[in-house]
C-alpha cells in the first residue's frame, strides 16, 4: 500500500544569489501560497521497463495526492472534480494512453500543450461548462494559430476531439456528469473536391499564377511527367503512385516480400511514418488500407526491370525496401515530396502535390470505365462515399462521353415513340408572299383544266 505523503512533495521557482532554481530547498515552502505541490510515480513503460512520472501545479496536497492515487488505482477515481483542474487531468490523461499510435499521441500531446491548456488549464474540472469551451474556440477561430496564420476546420475539429476525448474519460471515471465539450458549433469543414487541369486552367496559372487547393493532371499530362523521370532510380516509386494511387508511406514502406511479380499482386500491410529525423514503420492508416492490389502488365514490367538493378548478391533476390537510403532503411516521406515538387517543377506541367497524384489515380481508374466499388478497392478506403466524394474528379474526355451518352438516350427515345425534338425550320422572310383576308388567289392552269 501507497503512503499517502509518498512522492508527494512541494516546489517553487525562486532562484538563489547564483540564479539556480532553489525548487524544493526554498525557506519560504512553508508560507502559505507560495509554490505548488507535486507528485512523483513509477509507471509501467515499454518492454517491461518502468518509467518516471512527476507532475505538479496543484493547489494542495491533498490535490495531488488525489491525483497521485488516481495514476495508482484508476479503479477507485478519488480525484475529485473540485480538486483537479483541467489543465492537470488533461495531462494525467494523456500521460495514461495505451495503445495508441505514436503519430496519435504526438497529437493529443500538442492540443493540450498548445490550445487546451492555454484556455482552459486553470479552470476546476467540475465548473467547466459549454460556454467556456465555446468561448475557447470562438478565441481560437478570431485569433491565430501556433504559427500565426488561422486554424482550418479541420485542425478546429481534431482539437476539439482530443477535449471531447479526454473529457469523456472524466464522464467515465464519474468525475463529471456530462460532456462540455459535445455541443460545440465548430466550422464545417468541408473537404476540397480535386479538379482537372484543363488549357482555361493552365492559362489561368501560368499567366496569374493561381491554382487549386486540390488538382490532378490529365491523362496526357501524367504520361508527359512519368516520360520526363523515366531515366531517375525513383521512377517506379512514382509510376506506383500515379498507377496504383498508393499514399506517400505506403510506397515508402514497401519491402520486396510485398511484391509477387509471377501472380501479379502487390500487398499493402504497413507503411512509414516520418517522427522528426526519423523513419519507422507503422500500422496503415485505416482498416481497409490493409488491401491486396492487382498489377497490370506495364506495372509489372516496371518492377521487374527496377528488380535486376536491385538484387542481393547473397541470395540472388532483392530484400528490404524498395527504396532504401544508403543504410538499407526507408527513404525519408519528407525527401520524396521535395524531389516530387522539384521533378514537377522543372516539367513545367502545371503544379500537384504528391498526394494528389493518389487523385489522379482515382480519376484515370474512372475514366478507363471501372466502377466505383473497384476505385475504392484501389484506394483502400472504408467507405464508398468517401471515394465518391473526395478522390474521383471527372476528367474532361469521360465529362462528354457521359453527357453524350445521357442525350443519346433521350433521342433514341423520341424516335422510338415518334416525338420531335427539334423545331421546325421556318422559310426565310424574303421568299414568303404575305396572305391578305378576303382575297381569293386566281386558279393555277391545272385547277381550271
Amino acid at each position: 500500500m501507497v503512503s499517502k505523503s509518498a512522492g508527494v512533495f512541494k516546489r517553487c521557482g525562486c532562484r538563489d544569489e547564483g540564479g539556480k532554481r532553489l525548487y524544493s530547498r526554498c525557506s519560504r515552502l512553508g508560507e502559505r501560497g507560495h509554490g505548488s505541490w507535486y507528485f512523483r510515480i513509477e509507471l509501467p513503460g515499454c518492454n517491461g521497463r518502468r518509467r518516471q512520472l512527476r507532475r505538479g501545479g496543484f493547489a494542495s496536497r491533498a490535490a495531488a495526492v488525489q491525483a497521485r492515487n488516481y495514476l495508482i488505482n484508476p479503479a477507485t477515481p478519488e480525484p475529485a472534480a473540485t480538486a483537479i483542474t483541467v489543465g492537470q487531468w488533461l495531462q494525467l490523461w494523456v500521460d495514461t494512453r495505451v495503445g495508441l499510435e505514436k503519430s496519435t499521441l504526438r497529437s493529443y500531446r500538442q492540443h493540450v500543450r498548445a490550445y487546451l491548456i492555454p484556455y482552459l488549464g486553470r479552470i476546476k474540472l467540475g465548473k467547466l461548462k459549454q460556454p467556456k469551451v465555446q468561448a475557447m474556440f470562438t478565441s481560437i477561430i478570431r485569433t491565430s494559430g501556433v504559427a500565426g496564420s488561422p486554424l482550418s476546420a479541420g485542425t478546429l475539429q481534431r482539437i476539439h476531439a482530443t477535449l471531447r476525448a479526454a473529457l469523456n474519460a472524466a464522464v467515465r471515471l464519474e468525475l463529471i456528469d456530462r460532456n462540455p465539450a459535445r455541443y460545440v458549433e465548430l466550422p464545417a469543414g468541408r473537404r476540397p473536391h480535386a479538379v482537372v487541369w484543363t488549357p482555361p486552367r493552365v492559362a489561368q496559372w501560368q499567366v496569374l499564377g493561381e491554382r487549386p487547393p486540390v488538382a490532378v493532371w490529365t491523362v496526357e499530362q501524367t504520361a508527359a511527367f512519368l516520360a520526363g523521370v523515366l531515366e531517375h532510380r525513383l521512377y517506379p516509386l512514382f509510376h506506383l503512385c500515379a498507377v496504383l494511387g498508393l499514399r506517400r508511406g505506403e510506397v515508402v514502406g514497401l519491402r520486396w516480400s510485398d511484391i509477387d511479380l509471377d501472380a501479379g499482386f502487390l500487398t499493402v500491410s504497413h507503411q512509414a511514418r516520418q517522427v522528426g529525423g526519423r523513419v519507422e514503420l507503422g500500422k496503415p492508416k485505416s482498416e481497409a488500407s490493409n488491401r491486396v492490389i492487382a498489377l497490370d502488365h506495364t506495372t509489372m514490367n516496371v518492377l521487374r526491370r527496377y528488380r535486376a538493378t536491385c538484387r542481393n548478391p547473397v541470395v540472388g533476390q532483392p530484400v528490404g525496401f524498395l527504396f532504401p537510403n544508403t543504410n538499407d532503411e526507408p527513404i525519408r516521406p519528407d525527401s520524396v515530396t521535395h524531389l516530387f515538387r522539384r521533378l514537377n517543377t522543372e516539367s513545367g506541367l502545371p503544379p500537384v502535390r504528391l498526394h494528389d497524384l493518389r487523385h489522379g489515380a482515382a480519376s484515370l481508374s474512372l475514366a478507363a470505365g471501372n466502377d466505383l466499388k473497384t476505385v475504392q478497392a484501389l484506394l483502400g478506403h472504408a467507405s464508398i462515399v468517401l471515394t465518391a466524394d473526395t478522390y474521383l474528379s471527372v476528367l474532361p474526355g469521360l465529362a462528354r462521353q457521359s453527357a453524350e451518352a445521357t442525350a443519346r438516350l433521350i433521342l433514341d427515345a423520341a424516335r422510338t415513340t415518334g416525338t420531335r425534338l427539334r423545331p421546325r425550320r421556318r422559310r426565310k422572310s424574303g421568299n414568303r408572299q404575305p396572305r391578305t383576308a378576303g382575297r381569293h388567289h386566281a386558279p393555277t392552269a391545272r385547277q381550271a383544266a
